[in-house]
This record gives C-alpha cells, sequence and structure tokens, in this order.
C-alpha cells in the first residue's frame, strides 16, 4: 500500500459567492459547511494517512470553528494564488513525504470516496492523473464580438475536476521549478506538471462533484441534499420556570443564549434557560429522542448551573450524527417583564449561533398572557418551540 497523503485547498477568498465577510468555504451546505464536509470525505477514506489544510491567515477562527472534532493536520497558509497554496500545503508535508498526494479543492465538497479511491489507483499506476468528464455540448470559439470563430470537436474534450493526483516527489518538484522562474499562472497542478514535462492520465470523473463558485451554486448544492433529505419532522417543546423569591437568585434572566438585566432571576437546576430548554425538547422531539430531562436529568450534580447552550448543542449534534438538517427554528416565549423585543435579534442571532444555522431559520416571538396565570403575576416565564428537522428518508 502506498503512503497517500491529501492537500485541500481552502485559501480563496470566494468572492463570487461570498455572503457578506464569509468565505465561500465557510458558508454551510445542509447544516455543515463546505470545507468540513470537503474534510471528513477525505479523512474517511481508508486509505488516507494525513490530510494537510491550507487556509487563509484570516481564517483561522472560522477554520477552528468549522472543525471540531476532525483530525486533520494543523492547517498551514496559503498565497496569494491557488499554486502558492498548494506549494504551501507541498511543504508541509516534505518533512515526511507521502508516496502519492492529492489535491482537493474544498469547494467540490461532494467529491464521493469511489472517486478518491479512482485517483489514488490511478496515481498509482501512471504517477499522475485526473478525474474528468466528458463533453455532451457542441463547444465553439467566438471572438470579441461574439462571432463564431470554430467548432471544436468535443470527442476530444474534457471536464477536469479533482481530487487530482500525483507522484509527490514530482509535484513538489515541479512546484519549486516552478516558483523559481516566477511562473505562478498556472490554474491546476495538471497544467503545472504538463508544463514540467509529465504526462497526466484521465480516469473517469463524477457528476456530482460540482465546483460551487457562485449563488446559483450554493442554491444547486442545496437542492441536491433536499433530493436525500426528504423526511421532515416537527417538534415542539414547552418549559416554564418560576422567579426566585428573593434576590439571592440574582439581577438577570437568561433567555436565548443571552443575558437580560432584571429584578428577579429564574430558578432552575442549570441557568434556567427557558427559551433555550423549550428549543432543545423541541429537536429531540422531532427525533423522538426522549426530551431534555432524560438526557440533562436535574438530580445529576454535574449539570447544577450550567449554560443551557450545551442542551441545545446536543440536540443539534444528534441530528447532524443522524445525518439530518434543521430547518428552521420557531420560539415564543410568555412573560410580562423583561420586555423580549428589543432583545430579539440578539436572541436570534445567538440561537442561530449555537444551533450552526442561518440567522433566517431563526424566529423568536414574545406575547403577554394578559395578566393571566402565573405569567401574568408575574411569577415566571414560559417559552413554547416548534423544531423543523429534515433527516435522510433512510433514517428510522
Amino acid at each position: 500500500m502506498p503512503d497517500v497523503a491529501a492537500v485541500i485547498v481552502a485559501a480563496g477568498r470566494g468572492t463570487r459567492a461570498a455572503r457578506g465577510d464569509l468565505p465561500k468555504q465557510f458558508r454551510r451546505i445542509g447544516g455543515e459547511t463546505m470545507l468540513r464536509r470537503s474534510l471528513l470525505m477525505l479523512l474517511e477514506h481508508p486509505m488516507l494517512g494525513r490530510v494537510q489544510p491550507v487556509i487563509h491567515p484570516e481564517d483561522a477562527a472560522h477554520y477552528r470553528s468549522s472543525t471540531v472534532g476532525i483530525a486533520a493536520l494543523e492547517p498551514v497558509f496559503g498565497g496569494a494564488t491557488r499554486q502558492a497554496s498548494v506549494r504551501a500545503g507541498l511543504e508541509a508535508l516534505s518533512a515526511k513525504p507521502p508516496d502519492i498526494v492529492l489535491i482537493h479543492d474544498a469547494a467540490r465538497p461532494f467529491a464521493p470516496p469511489d472517486l478518491v479511491s479512482r485517483a489514488i489507483a490511478a496515481t498509482a499506476a501512471t504517477g499522475a492523473a485526473i478525474p474528468a468528464l466528458s463533453v455532451t455540448d457542441t463547444v465553439k470559439t467566438v471572438d470579441i464580438d461574439n462571432i463564431v470563430q470554430q467548432t471544436l470537436d468535443r470527442a476530444s474534450l474534457r471536464l477536469v475536476q479533482t481530487p487530482q493526483g500525483f507522484n509527490f516527489a514530482a509535484l513538489l518538484d515541479a512546484h519549486r521549478r516552478a516558483a523559481a522562474q516566477g511562473r505562478e499562472d498556472f490554474t491546476d497542478d495538471a497544467a503545472l506538471v504538463e508544463w514540467a514535462g509529465m504526462k497526466v492520465a484521465v480516469f473517469a470523473g463524477e457528476p456530482g462533484n460540482i465546483k460551487i463558485t457562485n449563488a446559483e451554486d450554493f442554491a444547486r448544492a442545496e437542492a441536491m441534499l433536499f433530493g436525500t433529505l426528504g423526511d421532515i419532522r416537527i417538534g415542539t417543546g414547552i418549559d416554564v420556570h418560576a422567579f426566585g423569591q428573593s434576590t439571592d437568585f440574582g439581577d438577570h434572566v437568561t433567555l436565548g443564549g443571552i443575558r437580560i438585566a432584571h429584578t428577579q432571576a429564574l430558578t432552575g437546576h442549570s441557568d434556567a434557560d427557558v427559551a433555550l430548554h423549550a428549543l432543545t425538547d423541541a429537536i429531540l422531539g422531532a427525533l423522538a429522542e426522549g426530551d431534555i430531562g432524560a438526557h440533562f436529568p436535574p438530580s445529576d450534580a454535574q449539570w447544577r448551573g450550567a449554560a443551557s447552550d450545551r442542551f441545545l448543542k446536543f440536540a443539534v449534534e444528534r441530528v447532524s450524527a443522524r445525518g439530518g438538517r434543521i430547518a428552521h427554528l420557531d420560539l415564543t416565549i410568555v412573560c410580562e417583564a423583561p420586555r423580549i423585543g428589543p432583545q430579539r435579534d440578539a436572541m436570534r442571532a445567538a440561537i442561530a449561533e449555537i444551533a450552526g444555522i442561518d440567522v433566517s431559520r431563526v424566529a423568536v416571538k414574545a406575547t403577554t398572557s394578559e395578566k393571566l396565570g402565573f405569567t401574568g403575576r408575574g411569577e415566571g416565564i414560559a417559552a413554547y418551540a416548534t423544531a423543523t428537522v429534515r433527516l435522510p428518508w433512510s433514517t428510522p
């Protein structure tokens, strides 16, 4: 068995598909970032020993939050071009050089395991191999005035993908030679080794191994996932907590993951965040996996005073473990005080961050009970939540 490593290139800025200041590789598709999906695909392959991420120097925090629990090598910083970034990854691997290296773009998060196996086998046989698809449309060249100049023979044309595989020593040498000559214009590693005099073989690519470049590609990727995440589950959660009877309980309440100044505090075994408790129960209900008390019993001292974001994160992780995603969270808080309206957007943002979803998928509403019942008397707060979850059809 050859020693096989991979370099995953994630140092670009992704301006054509960026949302705000977030590079595209850190945007979520089906609940997971594009980079995380790509890393897991490589790391879970039985023939790959090491995966070397290459990121932009400004993205270290994004990388850490996106790769919790992933056993990739420590990331290195890329350069001004894709070529420079690949070279940085190769140099990082050179201290313990593998026999074969795969170069994969983080922007292709749907590469299947079989494609990686084919890349390794083809590279072992030839020294340099790339996945490609036949061109089915007619291809023409046009001039600056959009006048057709020539119709190309599509039988000899291919659409090239990643991962591309190479003999490690040969690829590193080609990169170093190109850098020494000031050549930084190669659009992929196959073009670079061709320049260096190597022959590159082609093996069958995958139609679903799309490269995500612009906003339309993200929509296509979501559509691909929705095809397999068609089991829609809806769960509800209800929770109540009473206010403490003395100032010993504090001068604030914690609601929706944020601290709100108030004359009384809610009592409870944890931080008594009634909003996050209701959301946790709603997600667990959608999964039919019990309730918050079953997983975090009040009788267990370790949960005394615990921050309730731990409970919500647990429920979210249960969704991910079953290959699903959270489509929407809807929360209603019932109380006379404190006022929820001024805190609504902060709550939505906090819940979205905890749940790992876009804030547009979180709704927070508030109402009073018109002075009726325990909430109307100011004795406590109630919260009602609904969670919409998508799971694969194969999930029990």
